[in-house]
């Protein structure tokens, strides 16, 4: 239970934590440390597990994970450094979506009753969010153009997850993730030559969010699945929605953002759909 908890709060902390390194660091810079420092850490617990550090080439999973991940991290990250440390709420929900549509129009599952309506809770949050109280007349109007880089970024996350599950049978979870974060962290270091812009002033605190921001990346998704061997799913479902509320209490904890009743409610209204659409049916707790 414990893991899952660490996972779950750690991967709240993001937004506050890009918003930090954000006083130092371009949006790619930040996604370049994410991966690169997230694979040095993978690196040390595959090596002291002993497991292998050679990375796979070949399979087109892996690329379609390095690709989706490095989509979700560079526009979590051009959306946070722009906007709010919560704006990266909608990238949970709009994961969730996206699964969901992938598994239906992919793999031919049909849904209950009850998994429409959580998808169309989910889907009511993403939008209260969206809305924010804006005028109708003009959506994107302001930063409601940083709720389409969320999305986007909600998008490139599910692909990664999509490939994790393409991959479970084939590859251990350390040897998965350390592939994917690699050609990644190769992938983003690309445009860094022309697009990196450090501020001139050195910021301790920057730089430890960065590596914060890296160690998240390199370890949570390990935790979780050691997590996930320890507690029953129902319970792993409640807590793996916990960073869409958390990420809210800390932008307002650590940098006084402001959050609307439509931000508020909207978080909540996600969360609860989302722990509906998770939670197990009684015919699939007896399977």
């Amino acid at each position: 239970m414990i893991y899952l908890v660490i996972a779950s709060l750690s991967w709240s902390l993001v937004g506050v934590l890009v918003k930090t390194a954000a006083f130092q660091f371009d949006p790619y810079t930040i996604t370049f440390a994410r991966f690169s420092i997230g694979v040095l850490a993978l690196a040390g617990f595959a090596l002291a597990a002993r497991h292998s550090l050679k990375p796979a080439v070949l399979n087109r999973w892996i690329w379609v994970g390095a690709i989706g991940k490095s989509v979700n991290y560079l526009f979590e990250n051009v959306g946070v450094s722009q906007g709010f440390a919560y704006g990266n709420v909608l990238v949970f929900p709009t994961q969730t979506v996206v699964l969901l549509l992938l598994g239906i129009f992919l793999f031919k599952e049909k849904l209950s009753g009850r998994s429409w309506t959580a998808a169309a809770i989910v889907v009511a949050g993403v939008l209260l969010i969206t809305w924010n109280g804006r005028p109708l007349s003009a959506p994107l109007g302001e930063q409601g153009w940083l709720a389409v880089v969320f999305i986007a970024s909600g998008v490139g996350a599910a692909l990664h997850l999509f490939s994790q599950k393409m991959l479970l049978d084939a590859m251990k979870d350390v040897s998965m993730n350390y592939s994917i974060f690699l050609w990644a962290a190769i992938l983003c270091a690309l445009p860094l030559p022309a697009a990196a812009d450090w501020s001139g002033t050195f910021v301790p605190g920057a730089w430890a969010a960065a590596v914060a921001l890296g160690l998240i990346t390199g370890l949570s998704f390990l935790l979780s699945s050691k997590g996930m061997r320890s507690v029953k799913f129902s319970v792993a479902a409640i807590v793996f929605n916990l960073p869409v509320l958390f990420t809210v209490l800390w932008a307002v904890v650590f940098y006084r953002e402001p959050v609307t009743a439509y931000i508020a409610g909207g978080a909540v209204v996600v969360a609860v759909g989302m722990t509906m659409l998770n939670w197990p049916s009684r015919a699939r707790s007896a399977a």
